[in-house]
C-alpha cells in the first residue's frame, strides 16, 4: 500500500475509533447518570410510603398482615391516576393490596432479609424502574413495592445514538476530505524526491529537490542533495578518469607509431640504395634518432607501470651534495647548447630514493633545457626548512600558457607538441616526476608566465638543517 492511502486510512481509522468510544461513553454515561437519577427517586419514594405505612399503623392496635393491607388499601384508593403506583405483597408474591404490577418480578424473592432494591422491568413496550423494600409485622414479613415508567431515558439514548451516528458519518466524511488534502500535502515531497531519484537514474546527475523546513523529509531532501552531489561528482571524475585514458592510449598509440613509421621508411631506404654513403649517413642518424625516442618512451612507461604496483623505500639523505651531483650529469650538455646551470644547494637532508629523486631533478632540469634558448639561465635550488627541505628549479624560458598549467603532469600531455617531439619528448616527464613526488608525500607546485620563465618546486617533508 502506498504512504499515501497508509496516511488517509490511518488519520479515518484513528477519527472514526476515537469518536466512537468518545461518543459511546458521553451518551452511555449520560444515560447511566439518569437512570441512577431516577432510581435514587423510586428508591426514595418506596422509603417514603413505608414510612407512612409505619406511622399509620402506629393508631392501629394490631402489627398485621391484614391490618397493613387494608391500610394500602385505603391508600390507594385515594391516590389519583398520576400518582405513585405501589402494591403491598407477601413473601410468595401474593398481592395483598394496591395496584397490579405490569409484569412479573421475581426482585421480591431475589432480596435477603431486611435488603430494599430496585431493577428495570420491561413490559411489552414499557420500561419501568420497580423498586422494593421488605416490612416486618407481627405474623410475617410483607413487601411494599413502587415503579415508576422511565421509558422516555431508554427512547433517549437511542435518539441520542442515532444522532451521533449521523453525527459521526459527516465528521468521517468531513475527515475523509481532510486526510486527502493533508496526505496529499505530506507526501508532495516524497514525490518530488521520487521524480527527481528517477531523473537522476536517468542520467541528470544535475537534478536537486527544493527543501524546506527542518523535518525529517527535509532531513531526506538534504540527505538526497547530498548524495546527488557526491554522485555526480564521482561520476564527472570517472568521466573525466576515462577520457584521459583514452587520450592515453590515442597519445600513446600515436607516440609509438611515429617512430616506428620512420625507423621502418629509413630502414626500407638504406636496403633500397646502400650504395649511397650521404643517404646511408642521414638515414642512420633518423634511426638513431627515432630509435632513442622510443626507448625513452618505453622506459618512462615502463617507470609509471612500477610506480603504480610497488612502493619505495625512503632514506635520509644529505640533499647538498646530491643536487649537485644530480646537476653535474646534465652540465655537459648545458654548456654545448649555450645554456647556464647555477646550483644553490643549503646544506640540509630529507628522507628520499635517490635513484628516484635524481630522475626528477634530470627531468624538470631537461624541461627547462627545452624551454630556454641559448644564452639563458636555469637555477637548481635546494632550501632547508622547519618541517622539511625545498627543492626548485627556475628558468628564464618561454614559459607555460595558464590554461596549460593544470594538465602539463596528465600522460602525453605537452603545451607545444611539434617543438616537444622535434626535442626527443613524449609528454609523460613530468607525470613521472608527479608520481615520484607522491610516493615522497610531496608534490609538483607550478609558477610560471609566459615569455618570463617557470618555477617549479617540490617540498619534501621530515627533513632537517645543519
Amino acid at each position: 500500500m502506498r504512504l499515501f492511502w497508509k496516511l488517509f486510512c490511518s488519520m479515518v481509522t484513528i477519527t472514526a475509533l476515537a469518536c466512537s468510544i468518545g461518543g459511546f461513553v458521553l451518551i452511555d454515561g449520560q444515560f447511566r447518570a439518569g437512570l441512577d437519577a431516577q432510581a435514587q427517586l423510586v428508591t426514595t419514594e418506596n422509603t417514603l410510603l413505608r414510612r407512612t405505612l409505619l406511622r399509620q399503623m402506629q393508631f392501629s392496635r394490631t402489627f398485621t398482615q391484614e391490618e397493613a393491607a387494608r391500610l394500602a388499601e385505603d391508600a390507594s384508593s385515594t391516590e389519583s391516576r398520576d400518582s405513585v403506583r405501589f402494591r403491598l405483597s407477601d413473601g410468595e408474591g401474593t398481592v395483598l393490596a394496591g395496584h397490579r404490577l405490569a409484569a412479573e418480578s421475581s426482585l421480591v424473592s431475589s432480596l435477603a432479609e431486611n435488603e430494599a432494591g430496585w431493577e428495570v422491568l420491561r413490559a411489552g413496550d414499557h420500561l419501568y424502574l420497580h423498586a422494593a423494600a421488605p416490612v416486618a409485622l407481627e405474623d410475617g414479613t410483607v413487601y411494599l413495592e413502587n415503579w415508576r415508567e422511565v421509558g422516555n431515558l431508554f427512547t433517549l439514548r437511542k435518539t441520542q445514538y442515532t444522532v451521533f451516528f449521523y453525527v459521526l458519518l459527516g465528521l468521517l466524511l468531513a475527515t475523509a476530505l481532510a486526510a486527502l488534502a493533508l496526505s496529499a500535502w505530506m507526501t508532495r515531497p516524497l514525490r518530488r524526491l521520487s521524480e527527481a531519484a528517477r531523473q537522476v537514474a536517468g542520467g541528470a546527475l544535475e537534478r536537486r529537490v527544493e527543501v524546506r523546513g527542518d523535518d525529517e523529509i527535509a532531513q531526506l531532501g538534504r540527505d538526497f542533495n547530498q548524495m546527488a552531489a557526491q554522485l555526480e561528482r564521482h561520476v564527472t571524475e570517472l568521466t573525466d578518469h576515462a577520457r584521459r585514458q583514452e587520450e592515453f592510449l590515442h597519445s600513446f598509440a600515436h607516440e609509438t607509431k611515429t617512430p616506428l613509421t620512420a625507423i621502418i621508411g629509413y630502414g626500407e631506404l638504406l636496403l633500397s640504395r646502400p650504395e649511397d654513403p650521404e643517404l646511408v649517413r642521414e638515414s642512420a642518424g633518423y634511426i638513431f634518432r627515432e630509435g632513442r625516442r622510443l626507448e625513452s618512451l618505453s622506459r618512462k612507461l615502463l617507470d609509471m607501470f612500477v610506480l603504480e604496483q610497488n612502493g619505495v623505500t625512503l632514506r635520509q639523505t644529505e640533499l647538498s651534495s646530491f643536487l649537485e651531483e644530480t646537476a653535474g650529469a646534465l652540465r655537459p650538455a648545458l654548456e654545448r647548447d649555450g645554456i647556464q646551470l647555477e646550483v644553490r644547494a643549503q646544506p640540509g637532508t630529507a628522507p628520499i630514493e635517490p635513484d628516484l629523486m635524481a630522475s626528477v631533478c634530470l627531468n624538470l632540469l631537461d624541461n627547462a633545457r627545452k624551454a630556454v634558448s641559448r644564452g639563458g639561465h636555469i637555477l637548481l635550488e635546494g632550501t632547508p626548512a622547519e618541517d622539511g627541505y625545498t627543492i626548485s628549479v627556475t628558468d628564464d624560458g618561454r614559459g607555460i600558457a595558464p590554461e596549460d598549467l593544470e594538465r602539463i603532469t596528465e600522460p602525453f600531455y605537452m603545451a607545444d607538441k611539434s617543438r616537444a617531439r622535434a626535442q626527443g619528448g613524449a609528454g609523460l616527464g613530468l607525470t613521472v616526476c608527479q608520481r615520484i613526488a607522491a610516493l615522497h608525500g610531496a608534490a609538483l607546485k607550478f609558477d610560471s608566465a609566459p615569455g618570463h620563465g617557470t618555477r617549479v618546486q617540490i617540498h619534501l617533508k621530515g627533513g632537517a638543517s645543519y
